[in-house]
């Protein structure tokens, strides 16, 4: 979107973010917010906010390491702020899939002509990743998918495909306030 905070883009009249949170707040019992940049609009939300641990962007990963870092439960889940009908199961489905297992890490998948397709941000995992994420990122790994690749993760196929679309620029936003 240019440079500019997804998160805080406003789709019908709201930001971004306050429809993921209004989805996941009755599938969790924290939420903590991940910003780099514009901390107090965030902080508004009224909920921990909390940056990277390093100043040089290693992307979804060092979000997800800054949310362990201060995670207080034994369990974390991950969703980003610019899918705002991200699915009201997504909790279950993703807990029930990591406890039949003996995976750390449980990921959404969708199908799409009989294609399946990882959604890699949203998933739920053991805060015992914490050490092995820091490593990776110390490694250098910086895309979800190739540390992902090193774990031990459960695929959870999720039916609706439109629950996981993300806004990416300005045309798909203007888009979805129409619909």
């Amino acid at each position: 979107m240019g440079g500019v905070d997804k998160g805080l883009q406003t789709l019908q009249g709201k930001p971004m973010i306050a429809y993921v949170i209004q989805r996941l707040q009755p599938q969790v019992d924290r939420i903590m917010i991940n910003a780099n940049q514009n901390l107090d609009r965030y902080r508004e939300f009224n909920f921990p906010v909390w940056s990277d641990e390093k100043n040089d962007y290693a992307g979804p990963l060092a979000g997800m390491q800054a949310g362990l870092i201060h995670c207080e439960t034994a369990y974390m889940l991950t969703v980003p702020c610019d899918t705002p009908m991200l699915p009201t199961d997504l909790v279950t489905q993703l807990a029930t899939a990591l406890e039949k297992s003996t995976a750390d890490i449980a990921v959404a998948n969708t199908k799409q002509h009989d294609r399946i397709n990882r959604q890699p941000v949203f998933c739920l995992m053991k805060k015992t990743v914490l050490t092995d994420l820091t490593a990776a990122l110390e490694r250098g790994v910086r895309k979800v998918d190739l540390w992902l690749a090193e774990k031990n993760v459960v695929d959870v196929v999720f039916d609706d495909e439109t629950a996981f679309a993300n806004i990416n620029t300005l045309e798909e936003l203007n888009h979805i306030q129409l619909t």
